[in-house]
């Protein structure tokens, strides 16, 4: 074991009492913190005796989500294989159970220590390891490049921000990635920053964003319009997608300039974490419209103003239902949300101006004329204004505006499962 990575491990023996105090301390809100914590130390129940294991990690909604063309594709080719999918939250777990059910076996990703690491791989023994997005765990790296198993990164991003904070930790990244045996990232300017911390060039492939590849299922489709009918065809929705802290009351200020000139728009507000819901709840109660809470299934009252989107595994649904939408984690300094799920639905889409996390993803979208980042609530307020002032005829244009973007590149599944081949 070299030493910057020596050091890292004895670090991380030590925090050990304060990372499971914090797991319990998140567990007030969401009480799958506390569950299955023998999971997270490499002791799992999910095997498969049967059969050999490919192993991927998605840390939680978001890249699950994601990932999810990709899964459905290695179900598909190795049905000689098990999947077992890692994350590291409870709702990537019940992301991963609702989107997959029991094709596919589920455990929290083990912390990155190495009796941990080591007892995990031992009882999966993975043929392959699939990581998705950005998770540089240097015991992970180094003991399945020793086990000779395959680790291939894809989708792999790094933001400016990301960059300069690994920077610091440069000579153990460096080591890190070096045992990678493919980074697949999304963008030249992922290769640059993956490149600046020490990645092999020759480890780097750019193969695009798997983001693009969202195969949007009928029932969905059938399922919006079904809600369209409820809601009233010709009432305008407008949903704020994936809300942080400080977001939603900006959020109301909007909603209630704009009702003054659309009287029966309907606002959907899904929060990002269901930790929120609770208190999004209560600061919509305040705000003297009539609200209706998904969780409650009931029926839908024609004088409702806002509906929460407090359950999980729906965006899509509501994104199907919506005319216009507008991607959180971007009025607060987050780095933004995917936006091409609501593309792909053939909606506008509109963001504040924090979109670090998307930079390979928003300038296509607004050169299409797809998509708009404004910089000031007046801005975001003005562009939806003109958006649902859209005629029908105008609006059927976009969709199909919308489909030949998404089609002009996809293809990245394809890209991706050419190489995992390589390595089965």
């Amino acid at each position: 074991m070299s030493l910057p990575r020596l050091l890292y491990s004895v670090a991380l023996y030590c925090l050990l009492p304060l990372i499971l105090l914090r797991l319990l301390i998140k567990s007030r809100k969401n009480k799958g913190y506390r569950l299955r914590m023998a999971e997270r130390l490499g002791w799992v129940n999910s095997r498969s005796k049967d059969k050999k294991i490919i192993w991927l990690h998605a840390v939680s909604v978001g890249e699950t989500i994601a990932a999810k063309p990709l899964i459905n594709r290695l179900l598909q080719d190795y049905p000689d294989y098990s999947l077992l999918i890692s994350s590291t939250t409870p709702t990537g777990s019940a992301t991963v159970k609702k989107l997959f059910s029991d094709r596919v076996l589920n455990t929290y990703f083990p912390y990155d220590l190495p009796h941990s690491i080591q007892r995990f791989i031992k009882h999966i023994n993975p043929q392959l390891l699939i990581i998705v997005e950005t998770e540089i765990w240097p015991n992970l790296y180094a003991i399945c490049a020793r086990k000779n198993i395959p680790l291939l990164l894809v989708n792999a991003r790094l933001s400016k921000k990301s960059t300069r904070q690994y920077l610091r930790l440069k000579q153990l990244v460096s080591e890190t990635l070096s045992y990678a045996t493919l980074i697949a990232v999304r963008s030249e300017e992922d290769r640059q920053h993956f490149f600046s911390l020490g990645a092999p060039t020759e480890k780097l492939e750019l193969t695009g964003n798997i983001k693009f590849d969202i195969a949007v299922n009928s029932e969905v489709l059938k399922q919006g319009k079904l809600l369209k009918t409820q809601w009233g065809k010709e009432r305008p929705v407008w949903i704020t997608a994936s809300t942080h802290a400080g977001e939603d009351e900006i959020i109301l200020t909007i909603f209630k300039h704009l009702k003054q000139s659309f009287p029966t728009l309907l606002l959907i507000i899904v929060p990002r974490h269901p930790e929120r819901f609770d208190d999004v709840y209560q600061l919509i109660s305040t705000s003297n419209y009539q609200t209706q809470k998904r969780s409650d299934h009931a029926l839908f009252q024609p004088d409702t103003d806002i509906i929460l989107g407090d359950s999980m595994g729906e965006m899509l649904l509501w994104y199907a239902a919506a005319d216009i939408a507008f991607i959180g984690g971007s009025l607060v300094e987050t780095g933004g949300h995917n936006p091409l799920e609501a593309t792909a639905l053939g909606i506008p889409v509109i963001s504040g101006c924090h979109i670090f996390n998307f930079t390979d993803v928003y300038p296509l979208l607004c050169d299409a004329q797809v998509a708009w980042i404004e910089q000031d609530t007046n801005h975001i307020q003005q562009r939806i204004i003109k958006i649902l002032n859209l005629s029908s005829t105008q609006r059927n244009d976009f969709k199909q505006q919308c489909a030949g973007f998404m089609r002009l590149h996809q293809g990245v599944v394809n890209k991706l499962s050419r190489k995992i081949k390589k390595h089965l």
